[in-house]
């Protein structure tokens, strides 16, 4: 099992889980054109894509599927509301395949093992997802304004996080959003700032924790050098033992042992 990162930040995300001949691609906020150059660096085509999971309507997440999807013919995975949220992006005309998520019920697509479950986040049905090969466990968890015990429960024991920490709480602050965006931001339906991710992670069984990645990285109110701190200070390991999901280049293949 392995995954690997198209981009991750306010200007798009996607993410591609595979295992054996097994790939999911979690979110795609890109243009079809973008999104198959980013495949590309991963050495992957289209083609080689069994299905999308979109975890809710935000045009960072939504905005380039179902166009994908549509010229691709890929199946998506999505749960009702933002299959409903989501009207605006898809095509006049297609032959696209939905099928509805329930977000407490898990899912099997060929080898891969989906787990969803609700977060906190201003969309109208917002999920994220543990994936698994039956053996190993990675959870993503972005897009999210607090943390929850049934999320806590989601993710301890994963051997891979890819966690949000999408801002500092003092550059938001001072940064140059408008008084309502950064409420919204910082708020408890809006993004995790660096500490309360690192206070996330403190809550979980880490035992088995191979892969920390923080995600969702602000432009404008964060650094990776922060966010890095942060979940380091968490963990009690080294700064460099933590990845960063960039927007440009987002990270190569991980694998899992």
């Amino acid at each position: 099992m392995r995954f690997a990162s198209l981009g991750s930040g306010s200007a798009g995300n996607a993410l591609v889980v595979e295992v054996n001949n097994t790939r999911l691609m979690l979110d795609c906020g890109f243009s079809v054109k973008e999104t198959q150059a980013r495949l590309a660096r991963l050495r992957l085509n289209p083609s080689d894509l069994t299905g999308i999971v979109i975890t809710h309507e935000h045009d960072d997440h939504a905005g380039g599927a179902f166009k994908f999807a549509a010229k691709y013919n890929i199946p998506v995975w999505l749960s009702y509301g933002t299959l409903k949220m989501s009207a605006r992006y898809i095509p006049s005309q297609h032959n696209l395949q939905f099928n509805i998520i329930d977000s407490h019920r898990d899912f099997s697509v060929d080898d891969i093992q989906v787990q969803p479950y609700p977060v906190p986040h201003d969309a109208r049905e917002p999920i994220q997802c543990i994936f698994s090969d039956g053996n190993h466990k990675l959870g993503v968890l972005t897009d999210v304004g607090r943390s929850t015990p049934h999320i806590e429960a989601q993710l301890s024991g994963c051997r891979a996080i890819v966690l949000e920490c999408n801002h500092d709480a003092s550059m938001l602050q001072t940064g140059p959003y408008s008084w309502t965006l950064k409420k919204r931001v910082g708020g408890d339906l809006g993004h995790l700032e660096n500490l309360d991710s690192a206070k996330l992670l403190e809550k979980l069984d880490n035992s088995q924790l191979q892969h920390i990645v923080a995600a969702h990285l602000s432009a404008k109110n964060n650094t990776p050098e922060l966010a890095k701190s942060a979940l380091a200070k968490a963990l009690g390991c080294d700064d460099g033992w933590i990845g960063i999901a960039d927007q440009l280049l987002g990270f190569d293949w991980r694998g899992m042992s």
